[in-house]
């Protein structure tokens, strides 16, 4: 998710000082809280939450073709 489409403009750090890196949906006090093991669970997962709130599942996957490419999942 963009942060500048987040309602928390970012998930928080340890510290408790913003993230400037990942949303509040899946980072929170410095740890990711999804179960996802790779890319492709989290972009299964995101599509599954958006076409829940009624986006159409194509749009859906257009939106998370970049999540591979995130830097949580760069090896």
């Amino acid at each position: 998710m963009p942060l500048s489409k987040d309602p928390k403009n970012g998930g928080s750090e340890k510290d408790g000082s913003k993230s400037e890196k990942y949303c509040s949906y899946c980072y929170v006090n410095g740890v990711f809280v999804d179960n996802c093991k790779n890319s492709q669970e989290m972009q299964k997962l995101c599509i599954k939450m958006m076409t829940k709130n009624g986006m159409p599942k194509w749009v859906a996957w257009l939106f998370t073709r970049s999540i591979p490419g995130l830097e949580r999942w760069k090896q």
